[in-house]
């Protein structure tokens, strides 16, 4: 009697996994192509051009997204966590070079490919660094795209993609703890990860509508309304005028813009947790926001009285005015701007991008090394100043009354340590390729913070970078994006190994 072989007869696990992985690749391709169809209606509507390299885009994206999702349509698997790693990372660069098809193709930009991948990684990874110059001569279409992206990114394309997921019988919680920002990843909002990437976008675009209504009503025009307040929640910083906020030179506008540059700053999670109770006690008992707050009023302070020392402003109306707009729009790593933050004087333009570098709450959708990680650090090393008194004590770390896992601890650790070592490495790489020092440093700091603004030669924007300089900006902005940990664990010759 001969037995079946089943070894040869099924696929490997690895075989699968590299199907299943192709599979959501595809799927990918495809939420890439739909975010190309609002321009075209919004080029429609405007009829001023640059509606053709949208629908090149759709095209191609959809038709290769459709071949990867029916190829593979059998292939079903639940993503391991080391899987969810290579995926996340893999879809970050699948869609930042395939979102860049318009900006190559468009006419009235005439960009490079290195320039079109940078604008769209910028966006999609809430950056906010550009490359772009005479925004308000160009196409609403080309407009609207970059804010679009900028959103989608806010919250995270992948975690859309988790929403999708089940329907195609692939698992995506370790996808979901791969992209969410911060330490405390396993926290849910629903006993379903569906259910709670769903929330989240629920809650995401009901605060942008609110945003885009507020805008509107202060004086922003229809497109103008929408388009920022894809930024703001985003907080993203890119702007539809070249002048940023500036441009409207509208006080009430600027206060409507802090207003949701604090909320974005702030954990959604906090946010849905306080829509549902209808109670604010849970920003007034988390340390975290207490902090945000606390950090951006004593920065507020200190940048109003050095704008006022130094004579910037003609009244003090004026100096209180911009500190407050530029210290949130920084603190909460926004980016937006009402002046160049390099003309401030003093030390504030430094100081002003390392409270950008610091960045908002975990689970917003800010960048930087996040308040909730300064907490435990500042905890640790009063811990370790403790033992030195008391060799034999046992000290808990407690946040808001809750212990916190020493895994956390080492996670929060590791991450300080390799932010630093990152930076330090890019800088050098940046100067190597030509950029001056001051250059590769707050570029580095700002693309691994997923700031935008920087200094030096790139106070403005980012055109005059080398090619080189912008290839390795577009890798950094992806590794602050994730996180570091999600793109550097693939770089581990162990991780490949089994």
């Amino acid at each position: 009697m001969n037995f079946p072989d089943t070894q040869s007869n099924q696929p490997s696990a690895s075989i699968q996994m590299r199907k299943v992985i192709l599979r959501i690749v595809g799927l990918l391709l495809i939420i890439s192509s739909l975010i190309m169809v609002p321009p075209i209606f919004v080029g429609m509507i405007y009829q001023d051009g640059d509606i053709k390299p949208f629908i090149q885009g759709v095209i191609i994206l959809s038709i290769i997204g459709s071949l990867l999702l029916f190829i593979f349509r059998k292939a079903k698997s639940d993503l391991k966590i080391r899987t969810g790693f290579i995926v996340v990372g893999l879809s970050w660069f699948i869609i930042g070079v395939s979102s860049a098809i318009p900006f190559y193709c468009a006419q009235s930009l005439d960009l490079s490919v290195v320039d079109a991948v940078f604008e769209a990684i910028s966006a999609l990874t809430t950056t906010g660094a550009t490359i772009i110059t005479h925004l308000d001569d160009l196409p609403h279409s080309i407009l609207i795209y970059r804010q679009l992206l900028q959103w989608l990114g806010g919250m995270g394309i992948i975690v859309l993609a988790i929403a999708i997921l089940p329907m195609l019988r692939i698992g995506g919680m370790q996808m979901f703890k791969a992209e969410t920002p911060g330490p405390m990843k396993d926290q849910k909002l629903t006993p379903r990860i569906t259910e709670t990437a769903k929330t989240l976008w629920y809650l995401y675009l009901g605060i942008t509508a609110v945003c885009a209504l507020a805008y509107y009503m202060a004086g922003m025009n229809l497109f103008d309304a929408i388009s920022h307040a894809f930024a703001t929640l985003a907080t993203g910083g890119m702007s539809t005028h070249d002048a940023s906020i500036g441009y409207f030179n509208n006080s009430l506008i600027e206060l409507i813009s802090i207003i949701f540059m604090l909320i974005a700053g702030i954990n959604f999670a906090s946010h849905f947790i306080a829509w549902r109770s209808a109670s604010m006690k849970i920003y007034l008992n988390d340390s975290e926001v207490k902090l945000y707050i606390s950090i951006i009023i004593a920065a507020f302070f200190l940048t109003s009285i050095i704008l006022v020392l130094n004579g910037s402003y003609p009244t003090l109306y004026e100096s209180i005015r911009h500190s407050a707009f530029q210290v949130v729009a920084m603190a909460s790593n926004t980016g937006f701007a009402t002046e160049n933050i390099s003309s401030m004087p003093w030390m504030l333009p430094l100081f002003l991008m390392l409270l950008g570098t610091i960045g908002a709450c975990a689970g917003s959708t800010s960048g930087g090394i996040k308040l909730i990680r300064l907490i435990l650090l500042y905890k640790l090393s009063i811990r370790e100043l403790y033992r030195l008194i008391h060799p034999h004590g046992k000290f808990i770390i407690k946040l808001d009354g809750k212990t916190v896992n020493y895994r956390v601890l080492d996670s929060v650790s590791a991450f300080i340590l390799q932010f630093m070592f990152l930076l330090a490495v890019f800088t050098l790489i940046l100067m190597t390729l030509g950029e001056d020092v001051t250059t590769s440093a707050t570029a580095s700091l700002s693309a691994l913070a997923n700031l935008g603004p920087a200094l030096g030669d790139a106070s403005s924007n980012y055109a005059c970078l080398n090619d080189g300089s912008k290839w390795i900006l577009s890798l950094v902005m992806i590794f602050g994006r994730l996180e570091i940990f999600t793109i550097f664990i693939l770089f581990i010759p162990a991780y490949w190994e089994s």
